[in-house]
């Protein structure tokens, strides 16, 4: 499957490359992007999910990675300040 890396900066300054199994992330995010923290996080789930479902569909089993994935983008956003917004620095293969 075609993966993909979002690279994001969270409004703490720290910096996170989320990987995907596939290339569904390219629908939810685009370089310059930014929005506010549970909302990336409501999309973030949702992308990675149909990123995991696609792995599925080809090969009997969900991706482990991307759940791994969402795991991370969850923890870092519940230490984010209240204020700020995740902005996408860009996708790369």
């Amino acid at each position: 499957m075609p993966e993909r890396y979002v690279l994001v900066r969270w409004p703490d300054g720290a910096a996170q490359r989320i990987y995907s199994p596939s290339t569904i992330v390219e629908e939810f995010f685009a370089a310059g992007q930014r929005m506010p923290v549970a909302d990336f996080v409501d999309q973030a789930r949702h992308a990675l999910g149909l990123a995991s479902d696609r792995v599925r569909a080809a090969y009997g089993y969900p991706c482990g990675r991307a759940a791994r994935s969402l795991a991370f983008v969850e923890a870092r956003a519940a230490v984010q300040p209240d204020a700020g917004d995740v902005v996408v620095e860009g996708i790369e293969a």
